[in-house]
């Protein structure tokens, strides 16, 4: 990576991790840079790759889904290549990696309800065997990344 990752850009990346939307102006009186300083650090963090995107986070049940689960997905032989394929088209899906161990796949996965829920398993089960973890309630979510 050409970008060095110093002291001012990783307060830049946890602030901006905090708040998105906060203003160069902002961000700028946090780090003791000006505004155009920060805003150039800001672009080379983008154009390296540092920053991959922006995002809103919504609330899951604020939106008419009753149910955050974490399903894993033991993928049948000859199986995963189509899974792969398939995953992006089911609308359930929030986040999705393929993992090492017993499983293949780990899911994040939100319901409007446990008859959508098996509605979705029931979808799942040709591709392998699931297990499913209904989340009770989050910790930890989206913790600031601070780079080494």
């Amino acid at each position: 990576m050409e970008n060095k990752i110093d002291y001012l850009n990783r307060e830049i990346l946890k602030q901006l991790q905090l708040n998105a939307r906060i203003s160069m102006t902002e961000l700028s009186k946090i780090v003791g840079l000006t505004p155009p300083a920060v805003a150039e650090r800001v672009k080379k963090l983008e154009d390296t790759g540092v920053i991959k995107g922006y995002f809103t986070q919504l609330s899951y049940l604020k939106t008419g889904y009753q149910l955050k689960a974490i399903i894993t997905l033991k993928v049948f032989m000859g199986r995963l290549k189509p899974f792969l394929d398939k995953v992006s088209d089911f609308k359930e899906v929030i986040n999705c990696y393929r993992i090492t161990g017993n499983e293949n796949i780990i899911m994040e996965v939100v319901l409007r309800n446990q008859k959508h829920l098996e509605t979705f398993i029931d979808q799942l089960i040709s591709y392998g065997e699931t297990k499913t973890h209904i989340v009770l309630s989050n910790k930890i979510e989206n913790a600031p990344i601070l780079p080494p």
